[in-house]
């Protein structure tokens, strides 16, 4: 039987690598997505980052042990000649072998739950608040609650996303329309679960790396490493990051702007959430986000309007903004302070590069409803 397979070198394999032509290894069989790949549940760019590659250890950390089922259908018939494991891909591998066995994988839908009801409470609070109460105080306090109630849609739509909070497909689908993905989840937050695949997808399978990594890529405004300041070629974007006169002042003011930044910085993911759903881009379920979109930008100006006079209105909205850039520091911090590197991952250092482009923050257990678990995003 074994003179009956078929071979090919890493080199060959690697000569796949692109659109229309993107092959892939897992477990040191070769296998053809060139095809699947626009229908990806995750989108086309994890699969162009990794491809011609060996992608065993990001697969197994991204898919459902149902996924596998799905794979011969992909199968070249081709194995690799020369597959090789790393020392740290093999502990990886123990390790998942060991947190399955142990249940530590195990979905717990009630988590989820009682998220949805504290989000679901704080909504009405703030509700109550505005429409029901002529107090300035009442007012920022409900402002406050709607900028925790944010982060907490993040958080549980981030987890749905990821479809580990609950038993199955279709429950973390309906998580997902409540909280912050798809449709409903559009209605309450105004970000869309498109522009949140495109861009975290692509983040978690080049974690920290410079040009394909586009959680890293804020030139003008910030640089997190001297290697920016060479214009850097985005992968991600397609296109050079200069570090032109503009950037060159912004960057050396960072210390200085990171903070008030950070205050502002939903407004750019609203900004960013029109810009892909109204580009030429290939975008899943586009109508259904504009639609989600629209909701959101009807019922948020509507309560902001009902507020007494405009000194009132300016201080909700920033107030509420103000409190969400605790979790813009939190994603900041998961990443801007760890490891970085040039070029896409490999297959036998992709673990290493995960782990060591991440900073895992450890808060006490009473922050953790408040951090999501203090997890490195």
């Amino acid at each position: 039987m074994e003179c009956d397979k078929k071979y090919i070198t890493i080199q060959q394999l690697e000569q796949h690598n692109k659109a229309g032509d993107l092959w892939v290894s897992i477990n040191g069989k070769v296998y053809n997505v060139s095809d699947w790949s626009k229908y990806h549940p995750g989108g086309e760019t994890p699969l162009l980052n990794l491809a011609g590659k060996d992608v065993t250890d990001a697969f197994t950390a991204y898919h459902p042990t149902t996924a596998w089922q799905y794979l011969n259908k992909f199968f070249t018939g081709y194995r690799l000649k020369d597959y090789e494991v790393s020392e740290v891909s093999k502990d990886y591998r123990n390790i998942i072998h060991e947190f399955t066995k142990a249940g530590m994988f195990e979905n717990k839908g009630h988590t989820a739950v009682f998220t949805l009801t504290s989000v679901a409470a704080m909504f009405g609070f703030v509700f109550y608040g505005v429409l029901c109460c002529n107090s300035l105080w009442v007012h920022l306090c409900s402002a406050m609650v709607l900028g925790m109630a944010w982060i907490q849609s993040a958080y549980i739509g981030h987890d749905s996303g990821h479809y580990i909070v609950m038993s199955g497909h279709g429950w973390n689908k309906f998580v997902q329309l409540i909280t912050g993905n798809c449709l409903t989840g559009n209605c309450l937050t105004g970000i869309s679960i498109a522009w949140w695949k495109w861009t975290h997808n692509a983040h978690h399978i080049a974690c920290n790396s410079l040009d394909y990594d586009p959680d890293l890529q804020h030139i003008p405004v910030f640089a997190v490493s001297s290697r920016l300041f060479n214009s850097v070629t985005s992968s991600f974007y397609g296109r050079k990051l200069e570090f032109d006169y503009m950037a060159r002042i912004l960057i050396s003011y960072q210390h200085w702007t990171f903070y008030p930044i950070m205050c502002v910085a939903r407004v750019n993911l609203y900004i960013q959430t029109l810009l892909l759903l109204f580009s030429k881009r290939q975008v899943q379920d586009r109508t259904l986000n504009i639609m989600g979109i629209i909701v959101f930008w009807t019922w948020f100006p509507l309560l902001v309007s009902w507020l007494p006079n405009w000194s009132h209105r300016v201080m909700f909205v920033l107030t509420s903004f103000v409190v969400t850039s605790i979790q813009h520091v939190q994603f900041c911090l998961n990443h801007f302070s760890a490891n970085v590197y040039v070029g896409p991952p490999n297959g036998n250092d992709w673990f290493e590069k995960q782990t060591n482009g991440t900073l895992d923050i450890s808060c006490s257990p009473w922050m953790d409803w408040f951090f999501d678990g203090c997890y490195g995003s």
